[in-house]
């Protein structure tokens, strides 16, 4: 999985502590959520997504194939 907070926040101008105060969670838990050494929760991600209004999917992308088409 991918993820596009980094993008968002400077997008929001946004600084790491900012977001963090905005949902509830430390500077630290932003950093690894961008740096993808952490998957949020669900509910982490739907507070991202309600403060870009934006949804999830749009913040994080998850890249790895579902299934077998074959």
């Amino acid at each position: 999985m991918r993820n596009r907070v980094k993008e968002y926040r400077a997008r929001y101008n946004y600084s790491q502590e900012k977001l963090a105060k905005r949902i509830g969670v430390t500077r630290q838990t932003i950093g690894f959520i961008e740096k993808n050494k952490m998957l949020p929760s669900v509910l982490l991600a739907l507070k991202c997504a309600k403060v870009f209004d934006c949804k999830v999917e749009d913040l994080f992308i998850l890249e790895e194939k579902i299934g077998d088409d074959s």
